[in-house]
């Protein structure tokens, strides 16, 4: 009943945690607010593999559904027996929560590949990315941030928005694996026995 209690808890704390990383991933889009650098496709490259709202966002609310509908459906049979039908559901669970794991792994990576990459702005010399080669140093030294002219403060917005996707991602990555360690101590630790009994069918 704990480890049911628990995992539910794990489960729904995904929701809004993909919430959030939709509602940061989205604000990527809008630099101080404006719209008219997407709409000229003038931002970093990073955010169009929609890493917040699909991945850790989309995906997870999927994940954290099925696992939350799997914890709270204990009289559902899919085999002729009980231990099989609790089988089934834990491998379900395992499935499901590294699932969770690769989506928001991938959300995580992404994101702090944007983070090191530096925003897309405007400098003396134009468009570009102003820090690229800088294997993410820039983000130590605030001096060097008055290379991007425009948009207005968009090295902080990245820096900010990107560390809380980051933030966002790896607690998805710890809550799933989490679960998988609960499901699998199911197995290992004798909640119920994983092989069928013979008679038992």
């Amino acid at each position: 009943m704990g480890s049911r209690k628990c995992g539910g808890c794990l489960s729904g704390l995904l929701i809004p945690l993909a919430l959030w990383s939709i509602t940061v991933n989205i604000l990527l889009y809008f630099p101080n607010g404006q719209t008219s650098y997407a709409s000229s496709n003038k931002l970093t490259n990073y955010v169009w593999y929609f890493e917040g709202i699909c991945f850790s966002g989309v995906m997870m609310l999927i994940v954290a559904a099925v696992l939350l509908v799997l914890e709270n459906n204990n009289n559902c049979k899919c085999c002729q027996s009980e231990n099989c039908s609790k089988k089934y559901m834990t491998l379900l669970s395992i499935i499901f929560s590294a699932l969770g794991i690769a989506c928001s792994g991938y959300c995580l990576v992404i994101s702090a590949l944007g983070l090191v990459q530096g925003p897309y702005c405007r400098t003396l010399h134009g468009w570009e990315y102003a820090f690229e080669g800088t294997a993410g140093r820039f983000l130590t030294d605030s001096s060097l941030w008055i290379q991007c002219l425009e948009p207005a403060h968009v090295v902080e917005w990245n820096i900010i928005l990107f560390s809380i996707l980051i933030a966002l991602s790896g607690l998805q990555v710890i809550v799933c694996l989490i679960r998988v360690v609960i499901q699998l101590s199911k197995i290992l630790c004798g909640t119920y026995s994983v092989i069928i009994q013979p008679g038992i069918i």
